[in-house]
């Protein structure tokens, strides 16, 4: 393995189980843990997703990692960095195993039009500030799925055909995440990272469905602007910017 980031990945923290890696990164960040830490987990016992889904990590099923940063910029720039994941997370199965990854938008990462990755983004604060960020990733890597998520999720070993060496794949991870994040410090928005991001949106161009609290609609997905956002077209050709929130974006006829 090549690839080696400068400064993610110190110190690289590593057990057999764990409850969530979250929330060790958590309960390390309070105890004065440095920004660059990394926290992997053969299995979680109690793994999280978004909007408070589980997210299940049997033994050797998965990579299980959590990053731990601590910006030095306004909260409201932190859930870019999910966007950042999501790419670095391409960038790093694209070059480890050889296949095509896309992302769909906001926090999954998809190989032949199926779930492979999940990231959750959470920050701790004090004094109106921003204390720590920490970017958890699960990236599946398991032989098969329950008849009833097969439809919609896949994983590296399914897709290449025969095991990925997963320690790889996380020191690819953090050596993209670590040039996006350097730039994304220096510009506060995504800008630098548009094209990139829009070349690998699973469901540019095609027709999405956007779920909200109070309701749904269809529209064109448009690709991302430099905050982040989903630029969605309605059928009145007005285009609206969505945030990640409490949304959740499905593709017309299924998962994308």
């Amino acid at each position: 393995m090549e690839l080696k980031a400068k400064w993610m990945g110190i110190p690289w923290n590593w057990t057999e189980e764990m409850d969530s890696t979250n929330e060790w990164a958590k309960r390390d960040a309070k105890n004065g843990a440095p920004s660059g830490a990394v926290y992997i987990a053969d299995s979680q016992t109690q793994g999280k997703g978004r909007i408070g889904r589980r997210w299940e990590t049997p033994k050797g099923s998965s990579l299980a990692l959590s990053l731990l940063l601590r910006p030095d910029f306004e909260a409201e720039h932190a859930p870019m960095l999910t966007l950042i994941m999501g790419m670095a997370a391409c960038m790093a199965i694209e070059k480890i195993t050889g296949l095509t990854a896309e992302i769909k938008w906001p926090n999954d990462v998809v190989i032949n039009k199926k779930k492979t990755t999940g990231i959750l983004t959470e920050m701790g604060m004090s004094e109106g500030k921003i204390s720590y960020v920490v970017v958890g990733i699960g990236i599946l890597n398991m032989e098969s799925f329950p008849e009833e998520l097969a439809y919609k999720a896949t994983s590296l070993k399914i897709e290449c055909g025969h095991e990925i060496n997963r320690d790889e794949i996380a020191a690819a991870l953090l050596f993209y995440f670590e040039q996006y994040y350097e730039k994304f410090e220096q510009t506060h928005n995504l800008g630098f990272l548009i094209e990139e991001y829009n070349n690998h949106l699973v469901n540019r161009g095609k027709e999405v469905l956007i779920k909200e609290k109070d309701g749904e609609y269809t529209g064109i997905s448009r690709g991302i602007n430099d905050k982040g956002e989903l630029l969605v077209e309605k059928k009145d050709g007005n285009c609206v910017e969505i945030f990640s929130g409490e949304v959740s974006v499905r593709g017309l006829y299924g998962y994308v």
